[in-house]
Formats: structure tokens, C-alpha cells, sequence
């Protein structure tokens, strides 16, 4: 009980500076915009220690699966930790600052090719937008794409080389994947696996159908115009992040099925495996 109070807490801290960190580190943010950040970091900060605290799960996924939820979580704050310090190097420049900023012009611009996701991202602001605004769009949506990339090639380097989930502990499906049920439907490893190729179908569409959404959205409304730096830092950090995190989410149903077969296997055999659903 005291192990999990601690991580809920760590969690709960860990989530409230992910949420902050565009606010404190941006200057020139006036108090309100502050008083509405913390307030937003204080209700994701509930949530997480209530999910994490709790004895049976609700929402959050691969809760007992370690790092499945560390590696979003880090490729998460990475993400609006580089765009933030991208967008204060605009008004307060620093080594940091000018280094990320190359790095992100960089893929940026090696990526902007037609009909490529960053080309598509820089199609969502509106029409008037100067070329300075539509550069700074690039190098964002560069710099997340990049780390969303390297997030999740280190995913699938952990499920290669057998690291995940761990074998030293049992896989709880339920506990694990709470809003699946087991039981209804066709074979749970048939469901699992046509899970997660829908998943890994949506987590390479995204990047292509966001800007697309966007822009139809914006016929007869004011067009998104990403000139706040908060703005422009969260809407890339969701274009990148959400279709990484369903790649994840689809590799790792698809390991999942991969271990219930395995684990009918080794019981027809008489065998005993550690990781089966418990």
C-alpha cells in the first residue's frame, strides 16, 4: 500500500510539471493564463493519483506493464520540453535554445516534402500566415515528429529484446487492459491482434487526417492561426504524440496476443509460464 501511495504520488508531481512547463519556462505569460495552467495541472494531477492509488483500474492502460506508460510519458514531456525551449529561444535566445532550433529547421525542412506529414502540418495554419509563422510551424512539428520517432523505435527495441512487458512479474490482462473484456466476442487473441493492426492503421493515418480535420473544421470558423506559442506548442506535441502513442498501444496488443498463444502452447505441453494472464 505504501509502495503504490508513493508512485501515485511521484505520478501525480510528474504530470503537474508536464502540464506547467510551457507556462513557467515562457515568459511574458500573464497571471490568469498561469491561475488556468495550474488549475489544469491540478485536475490531471488528481486524476493520475486517484487511476494510480486505486486497487483495481479504470482507464489508464499497461499500468503493471513497466515502461510502457514511462516511455509515453517521457516522450511526452520531451516534446513540450523542446518546443517550449524552441519557443522562449525566440524572445529569450540561449545555447539550448539555438541548438533545438536547429535540430528541429533541420528535420523540418528535410521533411517538408509534398504530401508528408510536416508538409501537412504546416497546411493547418491559415492562408494569411506569413512565411515566418509557417517556418516556426515547421520546425515544431519537426523537432515532435523527430522525438515521437525516436520514442518509439525505442519501444519496439524493449519489445524485441524481450524487455516488455517484464518476464520477472505476471501480466494481468485485466488489470493491464481494463476497458478490453476478455470474454465477449470472438477469441481474445483474434480481437487482440485485429486491435492492434486497427490501432497501428490510425497511429500512420493520423499525421495526414489531423491537418485534414483542421482545416475542414475551420471552413465558416475562425481558421487556427497558432501564433500564442502555447497554442503552437500543444497542438504539435498532440499531432506527434497521439500517433505514436497508438503505434505503442498496437504493438503492445499485439504482444499481448503473441503471449496468450504462447501460453496455450506451453499448457498443452505442460509447461508453466510467469507472464500468462492472471
Amino acid at each position: 500500500m505504501v509502495t503504490r501511495l508513493t508512485g501515485a504520488f511521484v505520478r501525480t508531481l510528474l504530470i503537474m510539471v508536464l502540464v506547467a512547463t510551457p507556462s513557467a519556462l515562457m515568459p511574458g505569460v500573464t497571471t490568469d493564463a498561469k491561475q488556468m495552467v495550474a488549475l489544469v495541472a491540478l485536475f490531471a494531477g488528481l486524476l493520475t493519483f486517484a487511476e494510480y492509488n486505486a486497487t483495481y483500474p479504470s482507464l489508464v492502460e499497461f499500468r503493471d506493464a513497466p515502461p510502457f506508460n514511462r516511455t509515453r510519458f517521457l516522450m511526452l514531456f520531451a516534446t513540450v520540453f523542446f518546443l517550449t525551449v524552441i519557443e522562449r529561444g525566440r524572445i529569450a535566445p540561449s545555447t539550448l535554445s539555438e541548438l533545438m532550433t536547429a535540430v528541429g529547421v533541420l528535420i523540418g525542412k528535410s521533411m517538408d516534402f509534398p504530401y508528408s506529414p510536416v508538409r501537412l502540418a504546416t497546411l493547418m495554419v491559415a492562408d494569411g500566415a506569413t512565411e515566418q509563422h509557417i517556418a516556426a510551424v515547421r520546425t515544431a512539428a519537426g523537432m515532435a515528429y523527430l522525438i515521437s520517432l525516436i520514442s518509439l523505435a525505442i519501444f519496439m527495441i524493449l519489445v524485441k529484446i524481450g524487455h516488455w512487458p517484464p518476464r520477472d512479474r505476471a501480466f494481468n490482462v485485466w488489470i493491464n487492459l481494463p476497458t478490453f473484456d476478455p470474454t465477449a466476442g470472438a477469441d481474445i487473441v483474434a480481437r487482440l491482434n485485429r486491435d492492434a493492426r486497427v490501432n497501428i492503421a490510425l497511429g500512420f493515418l493520423l499525421p495526414f487526417l489531423i491537418p485534414a480535420v483542421v482545416k475542414i473544421a475551420s471552413v465558416g470558423f475562425e481558421p487556427l492561426m497558432l501564433t500564442s506559442p502555447q497554442t503552437l506548442i500543444w497542438t504539435m506535441t498532440a499531432w506527434a504524440f497521439l500517433p505514436a502513442s497508438l503505434f505503442m498501444r498496437g504493438i503492445a496488443m499485439g504482444r499481448v496476443a503473441d503471449m496468450i498463444r504462447e501460453t496455450r502452447a506451453a499448457a498443452r505441453q505442460g509447461e508453466e509460464r510467469h507472464y500468462a494472464p492472471a
